[in-house]
């Protein structure tokens, strides 16, 4: 018997995040075969809303691991072509992630994932201007042991984060969105962490459950040379198949000028040499999903969540342009529950992970 809560999820993504309507060409892609149930409600939801064309797609990590560690220079180079032209013809995207083993690229080659990462790179530009897209994870076994939960657990907490009126916290989000809008200075203030940059002239844009879900974010850029000081992260995060634990960063003029994670200093490194704006911020986002308040070792989630931070090294987004380009975009969470203070132009605006300014407080979770 189908979960009521996957039809719940598949009409978020559909009626809400990407609103498929008569005569779009929609592309759905699933990383793993355990999302199945969540695929073919998708895909029944969008031809019942008058959908043109479905298209549906799995990926299999152990096969792109394959690719990684045996392709040659001739193969990482080659462009798809015709996922390009495919791409341009479709209005809606939508990803579902179900992989049973988030760790299958711990140990594939990273200078080969970086290069392919390059090498199609043009696809995903055209997706993300171009497409009403957005991007969710299906629960497995793997994804609840990365998260120290029991399945029944996980599914609980994906579920209540990804199912709630999106509508009403929009309307929440505003009224942050609107004061990063007015904000210059910004500082952030908590354990080994003393931040402050510019956010000047650089625009607040809600995530509102339109482009992830889980959403529930408010994120900027900060002016690409501003920033100042340091920051020790303090969510686990993984990336490129490695796990990270306490990333620290120290800024002058912008640039990430040392950069250490115990026992992975040289990965760490490695990623942040990929090219020149990998040592520079280009998004800065407050978490302000209610229901998720502990981390996920899944970013899509771990970003989210309610008195957080997060402080990415590499690429902007066009939404927000403060100029820096890079093949890496690594969200970086630092949690400020218990511990932690987020100022604008000298104004405390949040403290201990609850909002403080009276503008925000309606942002903060019921007891």
């Amino acid at each position: 018997m189908l979960d009521p809560r996957v039809r719940n999820l598949a009409e978020v993504l559909v009626n809400y995040s990407t609103r498929v309507k008569k005569g779009d060409v929609v592309l759905i892609t699933a990383t793993g075969t355990e999302c199945m149930p969540l695929v073919k409600e998708v895909y029944a939801l969008c031809l019942a809303r008058g959908a043109k064309y479905v298209e549906y797609s799995f990926h299999i990590p152990e096969i792109d691991r394959h690719f990684y560690n045996n392709g040659t220079k001739s193969q990482l180079s080659f462009f798809p072509q015709h996922k390009l032209d495919f791409m341009k013809q479709v209005t809606v995207y939508i990803a579902i992630s179900g992989s049973p083993n988030s760790m299958v690229m711990a140990n594939a080659n990273q200078k080969n994932m970086i290069e392919w990462s390059r090498t199609t790179r043009p696809i995903v530009d055209w997706r993300v201007k171009n497409t009403r897209w957005v991007i969710t994870r299906y629960p497995t076994h793997g994804a609840a042991q990365e998260a120290k939960m029991s399945l029944e657990e996980y599914e609980e907490y994906l579920f209540a984060a990804c199912c709630i009126d999106w509508e009403l916290e929009s309307r929440k989000q505003e009224k942050l969105k609107r004061l990063m809008d007015r904000a210059d200075m910004v500082r952030i203030k908590a354990s080994d962490t003393d931040l402050s940059f510019s956010i000047g002239g650089l625009n607040g844009i809600k995530c509102d459950g339109r482009f992830n879900i889980p959403d529930g974010e408010v994120f900027t850029a900060p002016v690409r040379d501003s920033v100042e000081g340091y920051i020790t992260y303090n969510c686990p995060t993984i990336y490129q198949g490695k796990e990270f634990n306490n990333i620290r960063l120290e800024f002058e003029h912008g640039q990430i000028v040392k950069a250490t994670s115990p026992n992975m200093d040289k990965e760490l490194n490695c990623i942040l040499d990929t090219d020149k704006g990998a040592r520079y911020i280009g998004e800065f986002a407050i978490g302000v999903n209610p229901n998720i308040n502990e981390p996920m070792r899944n970013i899509l989630f771990d970003e989210k969540i309610f008195g957080s931070i997060h402080f990415t090294p590499g690429q902007c987004y066009d939404e927000c342009d403060n100029g820096n380009r890079s093949a890496v975009h690594w969200d970086m969470v630092k949690i400020l529950k218990g511990d932690g203070e987020i100022w604008f132009d000298g104004v405390l605006i949040q403290k201990d992970g609850v909002f403080v300014h009276k503008d925000l407080e309606a942002l903060n979770p019921k007891k």
